[in-house]
């Protein structure tokens, strides 16, 4: 399951407003819907827990957002809104409250200043089943990138994707936590500039579930308009649910839960108690690991967004786009430390068909395990390249065409991991989510060391430039070329490299050449 456990361990009424002159509370910034007092530091800013659309709850389940509703006085700021409603199996914020009452989002700035600054928009991961916007600290990015950064929460799991045909017109189901992301992009182009934010310069961005967020967003007529820039981390794009598949599953939920008559199943599922509806519905699997998330064929998404970028179809603005070196071993990891499993040689054919199907002799042929030591790594080999480092490579090659396309591997294989996944019988390398806490103080995890801190900071230079001009460039860094020629940057502490060997390595020919 995708999961972030080893992470937690235009004019628009905004944009019509006066600056903040720079003697007013920076504590206090009025919008629209009313007046927030967040909390200052000496470097940063942060207003939490603020809501961008209405409880999503009674008749509003499995229905579009809704737009909040103002308040009166002035709205403490200072504290996330609970996590939207998770699943029970893989919660990596265990104890933090959750509700189905979850739509805010919590906006990290500068200090106070007349300039208007660029605007990231964080869509956090987590499988479509768990996570939020408040693990991701980033005053980091706030102040060191000068940037303004926006986390949002979203709904999840069977709240946020179920497509049960009972839930709307065909093709007008499932895609609520999608519909949610949309809404909060609407809310930042028409808030942003309250808080000192240029709503002119948005890149939407995220990582694991967050980026297959934002492949969505470069195809989804919802979201036209609504960001400038995008940057995908990480994200197996290619997962994403066709309608008929999306519709069978959530049929099959709504049985398991007590609703099995189409004609009343809508009236029955609003009327259970959200506590019923924490497990989440499952459409299509990478690996061993089950997903739920966006649906394909859908008016909010009528493409995949594989096949729209490899159509030219894609949104054309600049694109950051990478993946980690060793990304499938995290799964791998999960699954040893959570049910004990220990692949061995007999097990890796069975493996490999359940992931791979046809070709799963081919795969076992090009991954055989003495070439990596264990079931383990060659098992994680196969699926990084195939479901993870290929795809971003095919991706970045297609909309490079369209638009400056930047892409990179996260190549730091000792970084830091919390300590269950330090004391494995194979190491994690660079896995999923590690470059997380380069960027983002997550916390979790032994501190970076003092190389890891000088990569950090010139992420994070390369990150808010990019956010700032549509191009990524750090001072005292390596220039960063444009992927054209099948250049990528190599992200590694002793000193980051400009490759064009990414797609050599990763075997990404093999890999195209498969049916």
């Amino acid at each position: 399951m995708l999961v972030v456990v080893v992470v937690a361990g235009c004019t628009s009424a905004g944009s019509d407003r006066q600056k903040t002159p720079a003697t007013a509370d920076p504590a206090v910034v009025h919008t629209a819907s009313g007046a927030l007092r967040g909390t200052v530091a000496p470097d940063h800013r942060l207003f939490a827990g603020i809501p961008y659309a209405a409880p999503p709850v009674g008749a509003l389940r499995w229905r579009p957002p809704a737009p909040a509703p103002p308040w009166e006085g002035e709205r403490q700021a200072t504290r996330p809104g609970p996590r939207c409603l998770q699943d029970p199996g893989s919660d990596p914020e265990f104890g933090r409250q959750t509700d189905e009452d979850c739509l805010t989002l919590n906006v990290w700035t500068p200090p106070v200043s007349d300039e208007k600054r660029p605007v990231m928009v964080w869509i956090h991961g987590g499988a479509f089943v768990n996570g939020s916007g408040a693990i991701y600290d980033a005053r980091w990015l706030a102040a060191r990138g000068d940037i303004v950064v926006v986390t949002v929460n979203y709904r999840l799991g069977t709240l946020g994707f179920l497509a049960h045909p009972a839930l709307g017109e065909r093709g007008d189901v499932g895609n609520y936590g999608l519909a949610d992301q949309q809404a909060a992009l609407r809310w930042v182009r028409d808030h942003i500039a309250d808080f000192g934010g240029d709503p002119q310069r948005v890149t939407v961005a995220g990582e694991s579930a967050g980026g297959m967020s934002v492949c969505d967003h470069l195809v989804a007529p919802g979201s036209a308009g609504l960001f400038d820039a995008a940057i995908i981390q990480s994200a197996p794009c290619q997962a994403q649910a066709p309608l008929p598949v999306a519709e069978q599953r959530s049929l099959e939920y709504a049985a398991g839960v007590g609703c099995p008559d189409p004609a009343t199943a809508a009236a029955c599922l609003r009327a259970l108690p959200a506590d019923e509806l924490r497990k989440p519905v499952w459409f299509v699997g990478i690996g061993a690991d089950d997903l739920t998330g966006p649906v394909t064929g859908t008016s909010a998404l009528p493409v995949d967004p594989v096949r729209a970028i490899a159509d030219g179809t894609a949104a054309r603005v600049p694109v950051l786009i990478g993946t980690n070196r060793d990304e499938f071993t995290l799964f791998v990891a999960l699954r040893y430390l959570q049910q004990g499993d220990r692949y061995t040689p007999d097990q890796y054919p069975g493996l490999l068909a359940d992931t791979f199907g046809p070709a799963a002799a081919q795969v076992a042929a090009r991954y055989p395990i003495d070439r990596y030591g264990s079931v383990a790594l060659a098992y994680s080999a196969a699926v990084t390249d195939g479901e993870f480092a290929c795809v971003a490579d095919r991706m970045a090659d297609r909309l490079a065409g369209t638009a400056p396309v930047y892409a990179y591997e996260f190549n730091d294989r000792r970084a830091p991991a919390p300590e269950p996944l330090r004391t494995l019988p194979f190491p994690v390398g660079a896995s999923h989510s590690l470059e997380l806490r380069y960027l983002f103080d997550v916390g979790g995890a032994p501190p970076l060391s003092g190389e890891q801190r000088r990569l950090s900071e010139e992420m994070i230079d390369y990150w808010s430039a990019f956010v700032a001009t549509g191009a990524p460039t750090a001072p005292d860094a390596p220039r960063w070329p444009e992927f054209g020629d099948g250049s990528y940057l190599s992200l590694q502490p002793d000193g980051s490299r400009v490759t064009t060997g990414f797609a050599e390595e990763h075997q990404c020919a093999f890999w195209s050449g498969l049916p």
